[in-house]
């Protein structure tokens, strides 16, 4: 897809799902900012500012990005003891770190995060997500239900008729319409937050710029730069399966660094991408980058002209669109198909998604994951085959699989020279040689057959093989490779 295409591909579409995300992100803009103890317009302004920046920048189009309750978290204790201008230096300073991140080609690490660790994340932000909606409803009449439930309606039957205005949209509007013309009580967007009529304006954080400031700093901005782009890029890898489209996650990662910097000098909290508001976003027909620019300029449009009405949005409207949002992240394909799935790519899954839940954090969710995916794969790799050949008073030990730290000690183990001929040869043309823990563990049985007075020799070596050994074997190699 050109630049063109990405912008003006889908134009009506783009403009009415990025209409439906601005008013789905105040409310969630309005929450992070209580998260992080500031005030309500710092986060609605980290979403304008994100959403128009990232619009350009970013690697994936269609994407949302804003604040979020992911960064929002780690940012507390800062703006608690150094107070909100610390807060805009971090973004700043983590803006920095995610474009020097993406100009080391972070995003090919996302190729790590296995199938059950991604479905994990899914699962386990959907349920998030629908924890979080469950506030909404403390003291609620039976009148929010109704409306939630009014809502899911018209979401999933309305495009049964007609999709010429995405369902969303077409539900808080019409649940606003009913609430303001009966006059129902009701807890609306205004109940929540304070909102003021006006656009983020160029700041320069007033701290002391020092080396002490920037070691205050730095643990937070390290930590919010990471966090961010993990949630980005997964978000984007989810994004690109939806859409069956591929997109450039070096690029995202230097797109979310430039929209950080330049929030950071704009009033914002840090932000990264929003995967229940990018699931709205392309499930409303989103497919370009225009989509994500409306939603920017349109939540701005909404606080200077339309304050007065947003403030008369009914929460139920907004939660039951979250609720859709809830039941289109879950992969449902996998919870049915779970049965059919190895036993360790489930519990790779279900720890994923309980310590996402129990911890409230995505991030230390997917790294558990990740190390337990790759726990799973080191046992596995680890268990290589030796199989034995003698004939003519010389015995041939066929060596099949990876040769690594965790493969070594079995393979120390399985050779005896007391029980073996004169002449021993070791054939590796079925494994390679990986790393220095498997070039001392081949010195050490070649040792132990040397000191029988028996005679050894590696062959079937590759050349990568070959290389790693007479440079790391040393004294130990003292005989031919053939």
């Amino acid at each position: 897809m050109n630049l063109r295409q990405q912008w003006f591909g889908n134009i009506r579409a783009d403009i009415l799902a990025g209409m439906t995300v601005a008013l789905a992100l105040i409310p969630e803009a309005i929450a992070f900012s209580i998260i992080a103890g500031v005030n309500p317009m710092v986060g609605l302004y980290a979403s304008i500012s994100m959403a128009i920046v990232i619009s350009f920048a970013g690697g994936r189009p269609a994407m949302i990005s804003a604040a979020t309750g992911a960064v929002a978290v780690l940012v507390v204790s800062l703006v608690k003891d150094y107070g909100v201008e610390y807060l805009f230096a971090a973004t700043i300073l983590a803006g920095i770190i995610q474009v020097l991140l993406g100009v080391l080609k972070i995003g090919r690490f996302i190729s790590f995060i296995s199938q059950p660790v991604m479905t994990g994340f899914v699962n386990a932000l959907a349920i998030l997500v629908f924890m979080a909606q469950l506030t909404h409803f403390h003291g609620a009449n039976w009148i929010m239900y109704a409306m939630v439930a009014g809502t899911l309606l018209i979401v999933y039957i309305l495009p049964k008729f007609t999709k010429i205005i995405p369902a969303p949209l077409t539900a808080i509007i019409i649940m606003t319409i009913i609430t303001y013309v009966f006059g129902l009580n009701v807890k609306t967007v205004g109940d929540i937050g304070t909102l003021t009529s006006s656009l983020p304006s160029f700041h320069l954080p007033q701290i002391e710029w020092s080396w002490h400031t920037l070691w205050i700093l730095l643990p937070y901005s390290f930590t919010m730069a990471v966090v961010g782009l993990l949630e980005s890029l997964l978000t984007a890898s989810i994004l690109d399966e939806m859409t069956e489209t591929k997109s450039d996650k070096n690029q995202e990662a230097r797109g979310q660094g430039i929209a950080n910097f330049i929030n950071g000098f704009f009033g914002g909290m840090g932000g990264c991408a929003m995967i229940g508001q990018s699931v709205i976003n392309v499930s409303s027909g989103a497919r370009g980058r225009l989509s994500t620019f409306t939603a920017g300029v349109f939540l701005a449009f909404l606080l200077l002209v339309l304050g007065g009405v947003v403030k008369e949005v009914p929460m139920g409207a907004l939660v039951g669109v979250m609720f859709m949002v809830c039941i289109g992240t879950v992969d449902w394909n996998a919870l049915r198909n779970i049965a059919k799935v190895p036993k360790a790519d489930t519990f790779i899954m279900v720890m994923t998604v309980i310590i996402v839940v129990a911890t409230h954090d995505l991030s230390k969710g997917v790294i558990s994951g990740v190390l337990l995916s790759a726990l799973h794969f080191g046992w596995k790799m680890a268990k290589i085959r030796i199989s034995a050949t003698e004939d003519n008073e010389e015995k041939v030990y066929h060596v099949a699989g990876p040769m690594f730290f965790a493969s070594t000690t079995h393979f120390v183990d399985h050779f005896k020279p007391a029980d073996d001929p004169k002449r021993v040869v070791v054939d590796f043309s079925h494994s390679h040689v990986w790393d220095h823990s498997a070039v001392t563990a081949i010195g050490k049985v070649l040792q132990k057959y040397r000191n029988s007075g028996k005679s050894i020799t590696l062959r079937g070596l590759n050349e990568e093989s070959r290389l790693i050994v007479e440079k790391l074997g040393g004294p130990l190699v003292m005989e031919p490779l053939v």
